[in-house]
């Protein structure tokens, strides 16, 4: 068993740890620095689908699969139209970033890979040891990814509430879909009472992703996500002749839980782990992305390595949220269609990007008034 000593270390090759050893290795203020990555094995496979509604060009447009200017909500019996402009909403296939990042560490002099599954994190006096079943290794300053006993979060947290969900990329004979135009939410197909709804991403005439999502506190088997998919396909797409192409399915655990508690001087949450998904919306690519760059900042200018990731006021805001589909978990196809119908669809996004005045924040939240909210809103006051 070999030992090996680094200056920096990332747990976890997702999209939080990737995106944080981006940002390390294109910051010459590092070049000196020895950086390790741990992940258990390479990704070789697309497990996953990241949307982000962007405005104008990016930095990943080289590798977005897909964009929509325009997309639709079907909800309280209505179909409400989004014009996203000057936004469009891109998709980014998982293995197309996994193989980029890959190609960006490798060529990187300061960086190393390494494909071992990190058995245990041990902080010492002086540094951090990473145990993993081959080797053991030392670093000063450690950025974990791997998620906290999922049970102690939901013990620790007022509330929890799991954004889970199924989807199949299927493609069919006969044209169907219209590829200019997206599907965000349609809840006439909801599961019962529960936060639940279809959400397709059309990515030809001929092919989409066709996905089924709970925002609930309890899981579902898969055979329920199956049985909801099959009838959308069926009674709104009318076809019976089609294949499955792919799949993916996740969870996403969106909490109040103080994620902070977990950090140490020399070991930092980050990713899910560390709060980074939005808590009332579950997207998590540009924020991982945005979070990375606040870290790498904060290291350069040797302030608190978490100071700036959280804003107060959206931390309040995503815990309302939560509160409210929490305790009244029926009222969510109301509270998403007051959301997106009730405002502007461009201080909208900007609002869930947390780069909204608090004017605007309260026009928004105006529009989701009902007791439900009222009664969160004191909760939260006198908490």
């Amino acid at each position: 068993m070999s030992t090996s000593k680094f200056d920096i270390c990332i747990v976890g090759g997702g999209v939080s740890g990737l995106h944080l050893a981006l940002a390390l290795i294109k910051d010459p203020h590092f070049k000196a620095y020895k950086i390790a990555l741990f992940e258990k094995t390479p990704k070789t496979e697309n497990d996953k689908t990241w949307s982000f509604w962007e405005e104008g060009k990016g930095q990943w447009d080289d590798l977005i699969f897909k964009t929509w200017a325009k997309g639709k909500i079907f909800a309280q019996n209505e179909e409400v139209d989004l014009d996203l402009a000057p936004n469009t909403y891109k998709m980014l296939r998982s293995i197309d970033f996994y193989t980029y990042a890959y190609k960006q560490l490798e060529k990187a002099h300061n960086i190393e890979l390494i494909f071992e599954q990190v058995e245990n994190l041990q902080e010492n006096l002086q540094d951090v040891s990473i145990e993993t079943l081959k080797n053991s290794y030392t670093s000063n300053l450690v950025f974990n990814s791997r998620i906290p006993d999922f049970n102690l979060i939901k013990e620790k947290a007022d509330f929890t509430l799991l954004q889970h969900f199924k989807g199949w990329f299927i493609e069919t004979k006969k044209p169907v879909f219209n590829p200019s135009e997206f599907v965000m939410m349609d809840y006439r197909f909801k599961d019962g009472d529960k936060t639940s709804f279809i959400y397709v991403l059309p990515i030809s005439e001929h092919k989409a992703l066709v996905e089924y999502t709970y925002f609930t506190p309890a899981l579902v088997e898969d055979k329920v996500y199956d049985s909801f998919i099959e009838k959308y396909i069926k009674d709104e797409l009318k076809i019976s002749d089609y294949k499955i192409v792919e799949e993916e399915k996740g969870i996403i655990p969106m909490s109040n839980y103080n994620f902070a508690e977990t950090h140490t001087q020399k070991v930092i949450q980050i990713g899910t782990a560390g709060g980074w998904v939005k808590a009332s919306s579950g997207y998590s690519f540009k924020n991982a992305e945005k979070k990375a760059k606040k870290i790498v900042f904060n290291l350069k200018q040797d302030l608190p390595l978490n100071q700036g990731l959280f804003h107060p006021k959206y931390k309040h805001y995503d815990s309302l949220f939560l509160n409210v589909l929490y305790e009244h978990n029926h009222v969510g196809e109301e509270v998403f269609f007051k959301l997106y119908a009730k405002n502007d669809i461009r201080t909208l996004l900007r609002f869930l990007d947390e780069e909204t005045s608090y004017s605007e924040d309260f026009i928004i939240i105006k529009s989701l008034t009902s007791k439900k909210f009222i009664q969160a809103f004191f909760n939260h006051l006198f908490r």
